[in-house]
């Protein structure tokens, strides 16, 4: 099943096409504002996201943007903004197609099968989350409730082992076997040094001192 979320904030407009998806056989998630929006997407993985463009909060070009950042998911956007500076500016950030109000529910379904059709199918979602954290690593890329975070390789790949595994302790010795190679000669501390410039740039505590072992993120509770 694919999984469809929906962005609108009119919740006639939004039950009617989660009811109408759902007939169609579609997953639905639906948010009625950008920054809802945003922490669904965060949460779990979607095939495409249908957009409204007038939204509280956040607009619907400003939740495209973070998206953007870090994901090629498709996005159709929906609006009664019908202005050929509006879609110009819609496909300026990549989406996929543009469909006005009113609209057919029929023709939005086959414009969402075209779309899904075209890129052959979801590709397979390989971004870990942790709360508001997202790391891609197909692209090396971090983001902080959906701000991109400069890391260094290193420091990407401490995130990385330590959200692979929430809850996992690492000692020293094993990061640097693992992200150092089993020939590196130096002072063990340099793994303290990587964890602390990693917990700076991240403003909070994600990363655990387990006191005379290592370092873990700590397992989140369900």
């Amino acid at each position: 099943m694919k999984n469809i979320l929906i962005v609108e904030d009119e919740p006639d407009i939004q039950e009617l096409l989660c009811a109408y998806l759902q007939e169609a056989g579609y997953g639905t998630a639906a948010a009625g504002d950008g920054v809802a929006a945003l922490d669904l997407f965060q949460s779990r993985a979607f095939d495409l996201v249908l957009l409204d463009l007038m939204l509280p909060k956040i607009d619907g070009f400003g939740v495209c943007e973070v998206i953007r950042r870090q994901s090629q998911v498709p996005i159709l956007m929906l609006t009664a903004l019908d202005g050929e500076e509006q879609q110009l500016r819609g496909f300026g950030l990549d989406i996929d197609d543009y469909v006005t109000k009113p609209f057919s529910m029929p023709v939005l379904l086959e414009k969402i099968r075209v779309i899904l059709r075209r890129g052959g199918g979801p590709e397979e979602d390989h971004r870990l989350r942790y709360r508001d954290l997202v790391i891609d690593p197909d692209t090396r890329e971090a983001a902080l409730a959906g701000r991109p975070l400069d890391l260094t390789a290193r420091e990407f790949a401490l995130l990385h082992t330590f959200l692979a595994a929430p809850g996992r302790v690492f000692t020293r010795e094993m990061l640097l076997s693992k992200l150092w190679g089993y020939d590196f000669y130096g002072d063990e501390r340099v793994v303290d040094s990587h964890i602390k410039n990693l917990r700076r740039k991240l403003e909070r505590d994600y990363i655990e001192t387990v006191r005379g072992v290592g370092y873990r993120a700590a397992k989140e509770s369900r």
